[in-house]
């Protein structure tokens, strides 16, 4: 047995071991060709993307909505370049990833770069099979690392895969993770001050996945209301006093809401620019707290009064117990009635009314996805790619739950949506899957639409057609500057789907989208892409926020 399948095989025999279905994606070459075969031998599917990029960002969906480590398997040098921005995404989101990538060693080799250096300039952490005795220890490290939180970066030099394994294959050991113990006197003086708070406020991230009930539980005995980050989106989905995101997209009654907190609580939450809306969400001597496992993320993007290390569901159980301790009375305004009714009538940006600008050819990208909201099952797994719509699928469209929403934005790339989409399909088989993208992302991932095909997904694609990079044209465009760069003529994307082999139509007004409920009836059989020639007067609301900073 040589390197290459003894890493294969060692991958394949951990990803078996480790929670959900293993499931490797990439693009194959030489330089990773026998690794990714040995993966497959061993018992992991492999999904073929068109392009690294695509790979790559596939295998961060499926990673964040399964609680599995990603793997992805590109070639050296230009495999590994055309992945990089979404090693950036993943990097930046703390996806637990495992990119395994050919390495040229020779200094003559035209594939050759430094790819160590390449990965730490984007945050991923870089490993290398350095040798055949060091082989699998190798691999049980940097699975280690992108287990425990990391997107990491697993070179294999070409000399040392073709070198043979000494002695017997044997499965790396990997021990089990140890969970992140509160800190006794944070969790006291956490109860504290939501002991003495009137109207807290809990913010949970993509870190408190999984902790709904324990963060309920304590909200309940606090008085608290319920809110959480983007991509945490669809965690307290039904629940009474949930004021689903928190930041750019909150609606006008959240936002009303969260400033008015005087304690907000961040759980697993990083409580950055997006999310407080460069702190304009936190009032006027409001205090903040923070809740994360790892120690450097709190206070990271903001100074905070209090933070407190621990897993979130852990803190939340302790913290509410601690609560019991102290006698402390049942909290809080923000729990009244009045406060309830007005969440249940308004929380959502559907119940704000607004004026239908459809006509000329064009639909109001606000009474399209309102429609698409009603069309489509409940059961649904929505992927949201960046630009100037991408609020209107971020909020417009309901989701089930947290596990039904993939929001790679963490990088803010424009053209990730249809590959996350992909991603989230396999990971939620039984969902119907939404990627919801504009046409700049739309062009810019074309060649997925192909795997889409290729996999049977039945995934319904909505294009947000303006016909220009809209965001800039609403930034730029009052103060007179030139847009012709950011203007493209009008583009048939109905036919591009139909030459891939999807069902497609052309919506430009309310009506146009009765094909999409006769696709919804079944049986699904191809997937459906919708090219919505949608208003362009006008920027999204979340415009501003978004070009705050830049």
């Amino acid at each position: 047995m040589n390197v290459a399948e003894a890493v294969g095989r060692a991958v394949a025999e951990l990803a078996k071991a480790g929670p959900g279905e293993p499931r490797a994606f990439g693009v194959v070459g030489s330089g990773n060709f026998h690794v990714t075969n040995a993966l497959v031998r061993h018992g992991v599917p492999f999904v073929a993307a068109r392009h690294e990029g695509g790979a790559i960002t596939m295998a961060d969906a499926y990673a964040r909505l399964t609680g599995t480590v990603g793997v992805v398997s590109v070639h050296q040098g230009p495999g590994l370049t055309n992945a990089l921005t979404g090693l950036a995404e993943a990097a930046k989101s703390r996806t637990p990833l495992l990119v395994l990538a050919g390495e040229a060693t020779s200094p003559t080799s035209n594939f050759r770069v430094d790819q160590d250096a390449l990965a730490a300039a984007v945050g991923a952490a870089a490993e290398r099979v350095r040798s055949p005795e060091t082989a699998l220890d190798d691999v049980a490290r940097a699975w280690r690392a992108a287990r425990d939180g990391r997107t990491v970066l697993l070179n294999l030099p070409l000399p040392v895969q073709e070198s043979a394994l000494p002695g017997t294959f044997r499965t790396p050991e990997v021990p089990d993770p140890v969970p992140a113990e509160p800190d006794p006197a944070g969790v006291e003086a956490l109860a504290g001050l939501l002991a003495a708070a009137e109207r807290p406020v809990f913010v949970a991230g993509r870190g408190a996945r999984g902790a709904r009930h324990e963060l309920e539980a304590l909200g309940e005995r606090a008085g608290a209301l319920l809110a959480t980050s983007a991509v945490a989106k669809g965690l307290f989905r039904g629940g009474p006093w949930d004021l689903d995101v928190s930041g750019g997209f909150s609606s006008p009654l959240a936002a009303e809401l969260i400033a008015g907190a005087d304690l907000i609580v961040g759980w697993g939450c990083a409580l950055n620019m997006w999310t407080m809306r460069h702190g304009r969400l936190i009032g006027p001597g409001a205090k903040v707290a923070q809740v994360d496992h790892d120690p450097a993320a709190l206070g990271a993007h903001r100074p905070v009064d209090l933070g407190v290390t621990g897993d979130v569901a852990a803190v939340a159980r302790a913290v509410t117990d601690a609560l019991d301790r102290l006698g402390a009375p049942a909290g809080g305004r923000y729990r009244a009635p009045e406060v309830g009714r007005r969440i249940a009538a308004r929380i959502r940006w559907r119940a704000e009314p607004y004026r239908d600008e459809t006509g000329g050819g064009r639909i109001d990208p606000r009474t399209l996805t309102i429609r698409l909201d009603d069309l489509l099952p409940a059961e649904r797994v929505v992927a949201v790619d960046s630009g100037n719509f991408m609020g209107y699928p971020s909020m417009f469209l309901s989701v089930p739950d947290e596990n039904a929403f993939c929001f790679t934005q963490a990088f803010q790339s424009v053209g990730l949506g249809l590959a996350s989409a992909i991603g989230a399909a396999l990971a939620q088989p039984h969902r119907l899957p939404v990627a919801a993208l504009g046409d700049g992302g739309a062009f810019m991932a074309a060649a997925e639409l192909e795997t889409v095909v290729r996999l049977g997904l039945p995934m319904l694609v909505v294009v947000y057609d303006d016909e220009a990079y809209g965001a800039e044209i609403h930034h730029f465009g009052p103060d007179g500057h030139p847009l012709d760069l950011v203007e493209f003529p009008p583009a048939d994307l109905a036919a591009v789907g139909r030459g891939f082999g999807f069902e497609a139509v052309t919506v430009r007004e309310p009506a146009d989208l009765a094909a999409v409920a006769d696709w919804v009836k079944g049986p699904r059989d191809r997937p459906m892409l919708v090219d919505a020639k949608v208003t362009r007067e006008r920027g999204a609301w979340w415009l501003e926020e978004a070009f705050r900073g830049h």
